[in-house]
């Protein structure tokens, strides 16, 4: 136990970098939606929405998931508390739209996007309710 708020600290600072790809993605999307295929800016935003999931996105949400995991482990009771329930619950919300990001970031790698940057919008702010919900849900513990 005495390690326990050096994983909870990378378990947050995982979280954090994992949320500033989650929330920035989308952002290029709405960018990437409006650029001509081929044009440079188009080619541009490929390589940075590659590098943001593969270098940033992809490695913060497993290590937050490997702390996270570490945590439960240490401090099974954890589990059986209504907020945590909602958390993950929350998380397995907040997999899906990594998964569906890491899709649609595919589709803009082929040029076979068909999805309108408004789409894109809206869909930037689903990381963010989520993210406050589980933030709320661990601060307050309200359930």
């Amino acid at each position: 136990m005495e390690y326990y708020p050096w994983i909870k600290g990378f378990h947050v600072i995982s979280v954090m970098a994992w949320m500033a790809g989650m929330l920035y993605l989308p952002r290029l999307f709405v960018y990437h939606a409006d650029a001509k295929v081929g044009s440079e800016l188009s080619e541009t935003l490929k390589v940075m929405e590659r590098r943001l999931v593969r270098a940033i996105i992809n490695p913060a949400m497993m290590a937050s998931f490997i702390f996270g995991v570490w945590m439960l482990y240490l401090m099974p009771s954890y589990i059986e508390e209504s907020w945590m329930q909602w958390k993950l619950f929350a998380l397995v919300g907040m997999t899906g739209v990594h998964g569906a990001l890491s899709r649609w970031r595919r589709f803009f790698e082929r040029d076979a996007n068909m999805l309108s940057s408004r789409f894109y919008r809206i869909i930037n702010e689903v990381p963010t309710v989520l993210l406050i919900t589980i933030v709320l849900l661990v601060v307050l513990k309200p359930i």
